[in-house]
């Protein structure tokens, strides 16, 4: 009964084995399986933030060259202004010169005055 009770211990022991190596085996398996689907759904997700980056950045760049646009706009507008202002000062001193040296002297005694405080 010794021999039959070593011998039942073996085989248990043998079985307790085989079913230690099926279950690390079939664990490695999960794992594997596991971070296949990981690696799957971080790629779809890496490909969604990539579009929406892109058009993030399109859309940014696009802001840009229209808000550059409107600002140079802006400023070709305001020199046109200036330039036209200009002329109409220079043709109004030509036609008017003695207006235009007694308002020059107003403009300067006016402004001593209010820097000399």
């Amino acid at each position: 009964m010794a021999e039959e009770n070593k011998s039942h211990r073996s085989s248990s022991a043998s079985d307790a084995q085989n079913k230690f190596e099926s279950s690390k085996t079939h664990a490695r398996k999960a794992a594997e399986d596991l971070r296949g689907a990981a690696e799957a759904v971080a790629g779809e997700y890496r490909d969604k933030a990539e579009q929406v980056w892109s058009d993030a950045r399109g859309k940014a760049e696009q802001a840009w060259t229209d808000a550059r646009g409107r600002a140079e706009g802006v400023w070709d507008d305001a020199r046109t202004r200036a330039r036209t202002f200009q002329d109409d000062a220079e043709q109004y001193v030509r036609e008017n010169p003695t207006k235009a040296i007694f308002t020059a002297l107003g403009v300067g005694f006016v402004l001593g005055l209010i820097f000399r405080r």
